[in-house]
């Protein structure tokens, strides 16, 4: 297929934290709220005046510091931002909130505030740590809101005089819808039998939304779409099986293009930092405050194993299967960063349920943070797609004898 025009702009701000969009937000005054975790609801960080920055670390190198104050324990996530933040790669950001999405990235963020690796020259820079729910029921809610509240709202409006009204939420909403909006709509291509965009490609344009400041997306994005609409597929697909990726956070550029590269074409994200529901538009009416229909939302469609009781557990399962059934997969890939407990439990289970139950191929594997030089993963990777391609040809067998 024919290059996408912005595909390398794209790559090259992810290539570090503090990127092109990130420095050119705060030059036009804008105030940078870093986060570390998807329960962190992003219109309330993208209020007028302020952009949210998902933090990450590219090129991680070694984690020796952080592993020193984490121990090895830890997952390499949590570890490579302490190591990145000790090194000052975060010194762009103006205030970092984190929820106890697990205890590894409070861990992390506590270290990052105790060594004082930010805001040593910022008097106004603030570290904030949120509850998250473990159930999806009316107290769960109760709980979210007032951790929202407390936590994001409060300290932006009494540190930097943010405007955290009721509409100056929903302004923040239909920004945040319009990139959800135009992921979805290009993510909509994988489901051709002949997609006219990669995994990889489709990886590289989500990831970007949650690293940059959205507003100073969006005009690429729809010139993305828009060179979508027209683009020639491959005449042939030009790979061996369809397969969803599951699992916890994946902000490596190089874990997709492994998988790629293996012969599978990754058609669907259910991930942390992916698409599925990561980019569900927000809807809001106007008989109840914003807040409170934001936290609805955020809970009721969270996929993360941080939510216990069993409707949100046996939910996960299912909508693993239903995407895999919409997105056409052949298999499924559970993955998780290796020391990753919350994914640990549900990766287990999840995988075997959907073994089972469900009739898929599965794949469950540990990985490291950065994967690039894996040849392990391609093995295994690579004997997955061989094994989907036997239970096909032997389903057709059947189906014809």
């Amino acid at each position: 297929m024919k290059d996408l025009k912005h595909l390398i702009y794209f790559e090259q701000l992810l290539l570090e934290a503090n990127n092109e969009l990130i420095r050119q937000a705060r030059e036009d005054g804008k105030i940078c709220v870093a986060y570390t975790c998807e329960n962190t609801p992003e219109p309330l960080m993208n209020l007028p005046g302020t952009f949210s920055a998902r933090l990450r670390a590219p090129r991680t190198g070694s984690m020796e510091v952080a592993t020193y104050y984490l121990t090895s324990f830890l997952c390499e996530y949590s570890r490579a931002l302490l190591e990145r933040a000790i090194e000052g790669g975060y010194s762009f950001a103006d205030c970092i909130i984190t929820p106890d999405g697990c205890s590894m990235m409070n861990r992390c963020v506590e270290n990052m505030e105790l060594l004082k690796t930010m805001g040593k020259d910022k008097p106004k820079f603030f570290y904030e740590y949120m509850e998250i729910p473990m159930k999806g029921d009316d107290n769960g809610l109760n709980l979210y809101v007032l951790q929202c509240r407390n936590h994001i709202l409060k300290p932006l409006a009494e540190h930097y005089g943010i405007d955290i009204s009721d509409a100056a939420i929903r302004k923040a909403v239909a920004e945040h819808n319009k990139v959800c909006e135009l992921i979805r709509a290009i993510g909509e291509y994988r489901k051709d039998e002949q997609p006219r965009i990669t995994g990889y490609e489709f990886h590289i344009l989500t990831l970007a939304t949650y690293a940059c400041p959205k507003y100073l997306l969006i005009d690429k994005l729809e010139e993305t779409l828009e060179e979508l609409k027209t683009r020639e597929p491959d005449e042939k697909f030009p790979y061996r099986a369809r397969v969803v990726v599951v699992g916890s956070e994946v902000d490596d550029l190089d874990f997709i293009k492994l998988i790629e590269d293996s012969g599978a074409y990754v058609c669907a994200d259910r991930f942390c930092y992916g698409s599925l529901p990561g980019r569900d538009p927000i809807v809001l009416t106007d008989d109840e405050d914003a807040l409170t229909q934001i936290c609805r939302q955020y809970m009721q469609r969270a996929e993360c194993p941080r939510y216990m009781d069993m409707p949100k557990m046996q939910g996960r399962r299912q909508y693993v299967a239903d995407t895999a059934k919409e997105y056409g997969a052949d298999g499924i890939i559970y993955e998780q960063m290796k020391f990753c407990d919350p994914w640990a439990y549900e990766k287990m289970l999840g995988s075997h349920i959907l073994r089972e139950d469900f009739g898929y191929p599965v794949l469950a594997v540990d990985r490291p943070y950065s994967i690039a030089t894996s040849g392990q993963m391609r093995t295994r990777v690579q004997a997955f797609v061989e094994s989907m391609e036997i239970k096909k040809i032997q389903k057709e067998g059947v189906a014809n004898g």
